[in-house]
């Protein structure tokens, strides 16, 4: 457990990306444009089962909905809660959309020069463990995402920070045709530190509080 608390290293949930010796500069220098084809794909999927009230004259009054993400999170806790059960099925599907998804955003952090595939793992690898619903607190869920909060604070500056470095990156790449590993490691980092804060507060699948570490 002082291991796990340490470096998170044998957390349940867990997120590698392949270090590229060389990128493709042209690909680099293009890719806000590359990347719009497969992020309107995801936009699709994870915003699927919003709706808008419209009144007769045409105006739109209100949107809602938060997406098939929160779908799933709100059955997922509802279901811990009064059943102590987590359907595999929708695990699987949680977990290959969030692998989706750091496709897409590995690509667009420059992280990997491989098109997001919607299937293949590619250089990203995003692993989670099934849980025994029966051995997570079952009120907890309620809760998690507010536990967090010291983690969404730091994760939010981390998070421009991560920005910056990848705009240097960028120009790196451009010049170099590499990443440069300090940054690479970084940034893969606090990925890899929000991919535990969403296994605990979101996903549901430990009640183990995510460490502090970019490890």
């Amino acid at each position: 457990m002082g291991r796990q608390m340490a470096d998170g290293s044998d957390y349940p949930a867990r997120l590698d990306i392949d270090y590229p010796a060389q990128m493709d500069r042209l690909t680099t220098f293009f890719r806000l444009i590359w990347v719009i084809p497969i992020a309107i794909v995801l936009g699709l999927i994870t915003n699927a089962g919003g709706h808008s009230h419209v009144e007769q004259a045409g105006r739109t009054m209100e949107t809602t909905g938060g997406g098939i993400t929160a779908g799933l999170f709100l059955a997922t806790v509802l279901m811990l809660v009064f059943r102590q059960r987590y359907p595999r099925w929708w695990f699987d599907f949680a977990v290959e959309l969030a692998r989706f998804s750091a496709r897409v955003g590995s690509y667009l952090l420059l992280l990997t020069d491989k098109y997001p595939s919607t299937v293949e793992t590619q250089s990203v690898h995003l692993e989670v463990e099934y849980p025994d619903a029966e051995r997570l607190n079952r009120w907890l869920p309620l809760v998690k995402w507010l536990l967090a909060i010291p983690h969404y604070i730091v994760l939010a500056l981390l998070t421009i920070v991560v920005v910056l470095a990848t705009i240097v990156a960028w120009f790196a790449i451009l010049f170099t045709g590499s990443y440069p590993r300090g940054m690479f490691d970084f940034v893969v980092g606090v990925g890899r530190w929000w991919t535990r804060v969403w296994a605990y507060a979101f996903l549901l699948v430990t009640d183990t509080y995510p460490p502090f570490s970019l490890r």
